[in-house]
């Protein structure tokens, strides 16, 4: 018995440390590779502080491609294991993070303020620069938080995650109609503008601003392995959580809560990221052959990071005169995942002859 745990313990050690180096090896390859390749040694010169001859590559090293990088690891992690927590929640493999609404709420917030400016106030959120940026990014933060916090007041008020869910589908229907409204009597460059941000990115902020991003996903992120012990109860059923005196209402409360941050501070920051969150955890759980949450969620954020910044690599890749939007990659890589899983599932629940 002894040696059956002690081969888990190398096994699962082996899967963390080859995801962990993988991760270096895509976020160098981010740094390296684009529309113009910049050598390593020159990548090493700009980051170790020597002089460098060439300042056009520490220009695009320091303001263009380690940002990307530090918002995909980021968005990579957060969307991931919010993914994972929905999934475990609502004991459903198709749940991803937009699957409460919260997503939709921000998409609703940016829709009041872009879709809206040209026909108020006669002038379009883009032709403002950085203070458009800014409303944007507080419009998505206000919708994504408010959405959040309808749900959270949902779950309180109810016993049963199932209504939960059925709420948050309701009201990213809600949102997604009331958006479609405002585009239809909005200005053609509005809703440019606005659809450009649907697409999906992780080339919008500065070097500071994706240092704050990192941490506000980070953060999050780690507090949820605190959550382990409530997740491998809570997948096990309610029932059996609750015998085992597992307060459900409180673990679906920060559970939510802490899944909806994670939601809100990524769609704020880059536009509504598709399938990441949904596909991530199905990944990590065929790498890692377990149900316990507390090495899932280690393994399903490291990889989450993994996997953005290779659709980051993918939609720079040399070749392309402009990056290709995020989603389109994000959906190429993750779509057959999700495929797979529900094959998987119908062979599985077919009667044996």
């Amino acid at each position: 018995m002894s040696n059956i745990s002690e081969s888990i313990k190398n096994s699962t050690s082996i899967n963390l440390v080859g995801t962990s180096i993988l991760v270096l090896i895509l976020f160098l390859l981010n740094l390296v590779f684009g529309s113009i390749n910049i050598p390593f040694k020159a990548v090493v010169e700009v980051f170790s502080g020597a002089d460098t001859d060439n300042i056009v590559w520490s220009n695009i090293l320091l303001r263009t491609r380690l940002p990307q990088a530090l918002v995909a690891l980021g968005a990579g992690v957060g969307l991931s294991i919010s993914g994972l927590l929905m999934q475990t929640l609502f004991r459903n493999p198709l749940a991803g993070p937009s699957v409460l609404g919260i997503s939709s709420g921000a998409s609703l917030g940016v829709g009041f303020v872009v879709l809206l400016a040209g026909g108020f106030f006669g002038f379009s959120m883009s032709s403002l620069g950085i203070i458009g940026d800014f409303a944007i990014l507080i419009a998505a933060f206000s919708g994504s938080l408010g959405i959040l916090f309808v749900i959270l007041l949902i779950a309180k008020k109810t016993k049963g995650t199932l209504s939960v869910l059925i709420m948050g589908v309701m009201i990213g229907y809600l949102s997604s109609s009331v958006v479609g409204m405002m585009k239809f009597y909005s200005l053609e460059e509005d809703v440019h503008t606005y659809v450009i941000w649907g697409l999906g990115s992780f080339s919008r902020m500065s070097l500071p601003r994706a240092q704050l991003f990192l941490l506000l996903t980070i953060v999050p992120s780690v507090i949820c392995i605190l959550l382990a012990k409530w997740l491998n109860l809570l997948s096990m059923g309610d029932n059996y959580a609750r015998s085992l005196g597992l307060k459900i209402e409180r673990a679906r409360f920060i559970t939510i809560l802490l899944s909806g941050i994670l939601t809100a501070t990524v769609t704020a920051f880059c536009g509504p990221i598709v399938f990441i969150g949904m596909a991530v955890p199905h990944m990590a759980k065929m790498i890692s052959k377990t149900s316990n949450h507390l090495i899932l969620i280690s393994t399903t954020g490291i990889l989450g990071a993994a996997t953005a910044l290779l659709c980051n690599l993918i939609a720079r890749l040399p070749g392309f005169d402009s990056a290709l939007p995020i989603n389109s990659v994000t959906a190429f890589i993750g779509a057959p995942v999700v495929i797979s899983v529900i094959l998987k599932r119908r062979r599985d629940n077919l009667p044996d002859n």
